[in-house]
């Protein structure tokens, strides 16, 4: 650690109500291998990873950080490094290997030792249910396409609420329906791979029903902990002020935003403007029931953001030439602001978008809001596969120093977004993973990992943010 780096972490900890969480986030089929190890069952994940091409450099998710393996030592660097909450999801398939039916005794388990190691160590638990790795028998018939997965998907929350209800302090119900139905079933650049564009839609609804669904069985358990969902959510600006990017502008956050946000907080689809129907008929006609099944009260909501968007009308210039073939089909395309920095996925760093969307939420839902989380935050960068000591890795603590202290600033008295409840920021990721369709080739953890060895190595930004949670502490 520089001086420099500590004193910013001191000040910006001055700046943390003393109730807000800090915390880190991370995926079971990212971190932790061992297909059927005990028995856990193959995912729609692992299907798509063994296609030619899938996956950059064809990495496999096979072992990942061998995180089934390694609880102990990576609870230990959770404990080291300070944070009051670890967002951890459990595998589907690892639990209930066919989707339906049985649960696996192994499974549950391993889950109960994640658990009650995290507790033993002083830290709270935060369980999402569903990461995106759907059984592979669901997804042979259908996936999220199929409303039958919802039905599915709700036997296995009642059974993660009977087994483990007693002590996780939150739940989340889903991760991110927006990227699975995007880049899932509208666009196919990952699992299971289907390239729908606009017939993918029925996977919004399914998902949403889903997450419904499961805080019902959660609630009907009497889990002693919170519950909420947790989805991608950006700004969305036009490229410029012409009619066209504007109509396509707002459609784009329609797609983005809020065809999720507002089934779940207000309990109906916004309203299509007549320009997008023809493109969005497919979601079909909504019955009310499932409406009041997806509105269910919530204790919090999550805000995964990372970089806000920028569309513009029409199909872009020509991309590289692995660009998927339905990306190139779409009506409009997203401009970016190359006036701002990038992260290793090109991705626009602009903390202060942070701010407008918090903004932007508290001025479409208002009382409607619950409390906040930032649930997932971070970046990747170029980094060396094997280290020999820490990583000085200051491009993320700057992005993890702006964008915290971003979203500080906005809710605070007098801030752009003053009246949203946030209590808490998620860093993405304890420790660099298997970062699905990229593979290994994006590194977004506090923790450097040698996949060839799986030794553990702190950057610099491990220690950047043991010192904000300490001096927080202080």
């Amino acid at each position: 650690m520089t001086l420099e780096s500590t004193e910013s972490a001191t000040e910006l900890a001055g700046r943390i109500p003393p109730s807000f969480t800090l915390g880190v986030a991370a995926a079971a089929f990212q971190i932790e291998g061992s297909l059927s190890a005990d028995g856990r069952g193959p995912s729609g994940w692992d299907a798509f990873a063994e296609k030619p091409g899938a996956i950059v450099a064809g990495d496999s998710p096979a072992v990942a950080c061998d995180h089934y393996n390694r609880l102990p030592q990576d609870v230990a660097l959770l404990q080291d490094l300070g944070v009051d909450s670890y967002r951890f999801s459990l595998s589907w398939p690892r639990i209930q290997p066919d989707g339906r039916g049985g649960f696996n005794a192994e499974g549950l388990d391993f889950y109960d030792r994640l658990i009650d190691s995290l507790l033993a160590a002083g830290i709270s638990p935060m369980a999402t249910l569903y990461h995106w790795d759907t059984p592979l028998p669901l997804e042979h018939s259908g996936g999220w396409l199929n409303r039958d997965t919802a039905g599915r998907f709700a036997d296995y929350a009642a059974a993660a609420a009977a087994r483990f209800g007693d002590r996780v302090a939150q739940w989340v119900t889903l991760n991110e329906p927006l990227s699975v139905t995007l880049n899932g079933y509208a666009l196919g650049v990952h699992a299971p791979g289907r390239a729908l564009l606009f017939d993918a839609l029925p996977a919004i609804h399914h998902q949403l029903l889903a997450h419904g669904l499961g805080v019902q069985a959660l609630r009907a358990a009497g889990v002693a902990g919170d519950v909420g969902i947790t989805n991608l959510h950006a700004p969305v600006r036009p490229a410029s002020g012409k009619p066209g990017d504007r109509l396509v502008a707002h459609m784009y956050d329609l797609l983005m935003n809020r065809m999720y946000a507002d089934p779940v907080l207000l309990g109906r689809y916004p309203r299509l403007p007549f320009y997008a129907r023809p493109w969005l008929r497919s979601l079909g006609r909504v019955s009310d029931a499932d409406l009041r099944t997806i509105h269910q009260p919530l204790d919090f909501y999550g805000l995964n953001y990372y970089f806000p968007v920028r569309v513009a009308l029409g199909r872009g210039p020509a991309g590289p030439p692995d660009l998927p073939e339905a990306v190139a089909r779409m009506p409009f395309h997203d401009v970016g602001y190359p006036e701002y920095k990038s992260t290793g996925f090109g991705w626009p760093v602009a903390p202060q978008h942070l701010g407008i969307l918090l903004r932007d939420f508290r001025d479409r839902y208002g009382a409607s809001l619950p409390p906040v989380f930032i649930t997932e935050g971070g970046a990747s960068f170029p980094e060396p596969a094997n280290v020999t000591g820490t990583l000085q890795d200051t491009e993320r603590i700057s992005y993890l120093a702006d964008h915290l202290g971003a979203a500080l600033a906005a809710v605070a008295p007098g801030g752009s977004a003053e009246g949203v409840d946030l209590r808490g920021y998620y860093v993405w990721t304890l420790m660099d993973n298997f970062e699905w369709a990229a593979g290994y080739s994006q590194r977004f953890g506090l923790v450097h990992v040698d996949f060839d060895t799986q030794e553990r190595t702190p950057k610099q930004s491990f220690y950047w943010y043991q010192a904000l949670a300490r001096a927080r502490q202080a």
